[in-house]
C-alpha cells in the first residue's frame, strides 16, 4: 500500500510558481545571448547575473506574499487564545490583504465587546446568585457539585471547598435529583428542616447533561404569612369584640352605680331593663360572631358531583330577592364540583354585587363562558366599585353597616377549595365591579 505523496507547502509553492513563471525569460535571455554576444564568458557572466538577481527577487517575492498571511495567522491565534488587543496595522480599503486586515480587526473588537459584555453579565449573575436566601447547586454529569451558593452551603452546614466535586449520594441529595420537576417535601438537612419547595432543571455545558437543584425555604415564608394573617385576624377579631364589650362593660358600670344609689330612683326599673336589654342585644351580636367564625372556620371539603351549571346560576339568581339579577345564558356546561358550596359562595357574590348595586345604577348581571379549559364566571355591578383597601378578603373585615365580613372570605374558600380562583376588580367600561371565579372543567 503506498501512501499519499507530501505536497509542497505554500511557500514551496510560491517560490516553484515564481520561478516558472521566470524560466522562459531566462531561456530566453541565454538564447540571445549565444547567438548575439561573441564572447561566450562574457554572456555566460552576464546571464548568471541576470538569474541570480531573477532568484534574489523571487525570494523577495515569497516573502512578501507569506509575511501577510503569517500577521493574519498571527492574529487569529491571538482572538482563538481570547487575546482581543492586538491589531492589524497599515491596512487599508481596496487592498486584498488589507480588507482582510480590516474585517479581522472589527471582528476582534466585536468579540472584545462581547466577551466584555459577557464577563459583565456573569458578575452579575454570580452576585445574584450569591445574594439569593435559596440555595443553588449544580451538579456536572456524574452527579458531582459543580457550583454552590452560599445559601446551599448554609443548608449543607459545609463550605463550597468542601463541597465542590462530592456526588449527590455522599450529600443525600440523590432523592432530589429525582424529583420530575417541582414538588415540596418536608424533610431535614445538615441547616435545617422543615418544608422545602425542590425544583429541579436540566442544562448542558461542553456537549453535557447537567443538573441544576433550586431548594427553596417554604417554613419561614410560610410562617411570616401565618402571622401576618393571625395580625390581621386578630385586628379584625379585636375590634368585633370591643365593639360588643365596650357597650357592655360600660352598661355594666352604669346599673353598678345605679343600684347602689339609696333609695332607688323611682325609674329604677326601665333603666335596668333598658340596660339589660343592651347586654342582651351585644352578647347577641357577639354570639351571632363566633357563629359566623365557627362557620368559616368548618367547612368541609369539597363533595364534588356533575350538575349542569346553568340550573344552579338561575336558582342563585333568583334568592336575591331586592333587584334582578340578570342572568346570561353563556354556554351550556356540565361542572363536576360540590353543588352546595359552590351555590353558596354564588349567593355570596351576588349578594354583595346587590348591595353595591343599590348604592348605584341598580344592576346585576350573571355571566359565564369557557376559556382554556376553565369556567370563568363574573359577577358584575354598577355600583361604586371596590373600596381603597387591601382587606377585602381578611376575615370578618366589612364595609358596609352590619356586614359580617365572611362573605367574601368564604367563597374564595370555597373556590380554593376546588382548585379554582376569586378576584375583584373594577369595571373597565363603566362603573362598579367585577368579581370572577375561574373554575377547574376536569
Amino acid at each position: 500500500m503506498t501512501g499519499t505523496p507530501p505536497r509542497w507547502n505554500y511557500e514551496t509553492r510560491i517560490l516553484a510558481g515564481t520561478l516558472l513563471a521566470a524560466t522562459p525569460a531566462l531561456v530566453a535571455l541565454a538564447i540571445a545571448l549565444a547567438i548575439n554576444v561573441e564572447d561566450p564568458m562574457r554572456a555566460v557572466v552576464v546571464w548568471l547575473a541576470v538569474a541570480t538577481l531573477t532568484v534574489a527577487l523571487v525570494f523577495v517575492a515569497r516573502r512578501n506574499a507569506v509575511y501577510p498571511l503569517n500577521t493574519l495567522a498571527n492574529l487569529l491565534e491571538a482572538l482563538r487564545e481570547g487575546d482581543y488587543s492586538l491589531r492589524g496595522s497599515r491596512a487599508q480599503r481596496g487592498d486584498a490583504i488589507g480588507e482582510v486586515v480590516l474585517e479581522i480587526n472589527a471582528l476582534s473588537q466585536t468579540l472584545r465587546e462581547q466577551r466584555l459584555s459577557f464577563e459583565e453579565r456573569s458578575a452579575l449573575l454570580a452576585k445574584v446568585v450569591a445574594t439569593l436566601d435559596i440555595a443553588v447547586i449544580a451538579f456536572d454529569a456524574d452527579a458531582r457539585v459543580k457550583l454552590v451558593n452560599p445559601a446551599a452551603e448554609h443548608l449543607l452546614a459545609s463550605t463550597s471547598s468542601r463541597l465542590l466535586g462530592r456526588s449527590a449520594k455522599e450529600l443525600d441529595l440523590a432523592d432530589c435529583l429525582e424529583v420530575a420537576e417541582v414538588r415540596m417535601v418536608e424533610r431535614s438537612f445538615p441547616g435545617g428542616s422543615g418544608r422545602w419547595e425542590v425544583r429541579r432543571a436540566r442544562f448542558r455545558e461542553d456537549g453535557l447533561p447537567h443538573e441544576l437543584l433550586v431548594i427553596t425555604d417554604l417554613s419561614r415564608t410560610l410562617r411570616e404569612e401565618e402571622r401576618l394573617a393571625w395580625q390581621r385576624l386578630l385586628r379584625v377579631l379585636g375590634h368585633e369584640l370591643n365593639n360588643s364589650l365596650a357597650p357592655i362593660r360600660s352598661m355594666a358600670g352604669t346599673l353598678a352605680k345605679l343600684t347602689d344609689v339609696e333609695p332607688l330612683p323611682d325609674d329604677w326599673r326601665e333603666d335596668v331593663h333598658g340596660g339589660l336589654a343592651l347586654i342582651g342585644d351585644r352578647a347577641e351580636a357577639l354570639a351571632r360572631f363566633m357563629s359566623r367564625y365557627t362557620q368559616l372556620a368548618r367547612l368541609p371539603p369539597p363533595n364534588p358531583r356533575e350538575f349542569e351549571f346553568g340550573a344552579l346560576a338561575h336558582r342563585a339568581a333568583r334568592l336575591e330577592q331586592r333587584i334582578t339579577v340578570e342572568v346570561s345564558d353563556s354556554v351550556a356546561i356540565r361542572l363536576v364540583a360540590d353543588l352546595e358550596q359552590l351555590e353558596q359562595a354564588l349567593i355570596n357574590l351576588i349578594q354583595n354585587a346587590a348591595d353595591a348595586a343599590l348604592d348605584g345604577g341598580g344592576r346585576v348581571s350573571l355571566q359565564w363562558r369557557v376559556s382554556a379549559r376553565r369556567l370563568q364566571i363574573d359577577v358584575v355591578d354598577d355600583g361604586h366599585g371596590l373600596p381603597p383597601t387591601e382587606n377585602l378578603f381578611v376575615p370578618f373585615f366589612t364595609t358596609k353597616p352590619g356586614g359580617s365580613g365572611i362573605g367574601l372570605v368564604l367563597a374564595r374558600q370555597i373556590v380554593e377549595a376546588h382548585g379554582g380562583s376569586l378576584t375583584l376588580e373594577n369595571r373597565r367600561d363603566a362603573t362598579g365591579c367585577v368579581a370572577r371565579v375561574m373554575l377547574p372543567l376536569s
